[in-house]
């Protein structure tokens, strides 16, 4: 056996076959690949393309399942945009690392509760939350991704704004 240690420099200067085919290995090394196959792309026209206030919506359906709304919340990072019609673009691996779940399966199972909730929203058991590819990737309508960034931003201000009413109440001379 022969072992090579690249720097993240050359990874991401190596060609874009070669950075799949590493993700690959480190997925299969890390027994990630084995527990959930990722299905086929789901056609854009069948991603939902949702307003702030229905992401609120959704996030109010799952907000009992914390690690699924903690993923919602996954999506208002950037991704990337990718296709036509466009759609953003974001590794399943990158989601498991920042939610903190143990496996692509809790992943999967968080999705799911997110596309049920669509599908619950919108009364349309076609429509979706989310498509994946065979790549391990996750896509959602890029429209979907600026209302839940927008969400996001709204429930940090709204804490701020609480916060600091509780901080000018704590600041108020006794009566």
């Amino acid at each position: 056996m022969i072992g090579i240690t690249l720097t993240t420099d050359q990874i991401r200067s190596a060609p874009k076959e070669v950075r799949q085919w590493i993700e690959h290995q480190v997925i299969a090394g890390l027994g990630l690949a084995a527990e959930t196959p990722a299905p086929a792309l789901v056609q854009a026209t069948h991603l939902a393309a949702l307003s702030e206030e229905e992401a609120a919506s959704v996030l109010a359906q799952v907000r009992g399942m914390l690690p699924a709304a903690s993923l919602l919340f996954e999506f208002a990072r950037p991704g990337v945009a990718f296709g036509e019609p466009p759609v953003m673009t974001y590794r399943l691996i990158d989601i498991l690392n920042h939610t903190k779940l143990q496996n692509i399966g809790q992943v999967m199972t968080c999705l799911e509760a997110l596309d049920n909730a669509v599908t619950r929203l919108r009364g349309d058991p076609n429509l979706r939350f989310c498509g994946f590819d065979n790549e391990g990737h996750c896509f959602i309508a890029p429209e979907t991704q600026a209302a839940i960034a927008a969400l996001w931003h709204e429930v940090i201000a709204s804490q701020q704004r609480a916060s600091g009413a509780e901080a000018v109440a704590g600041l108020a001379p006794a009566a």
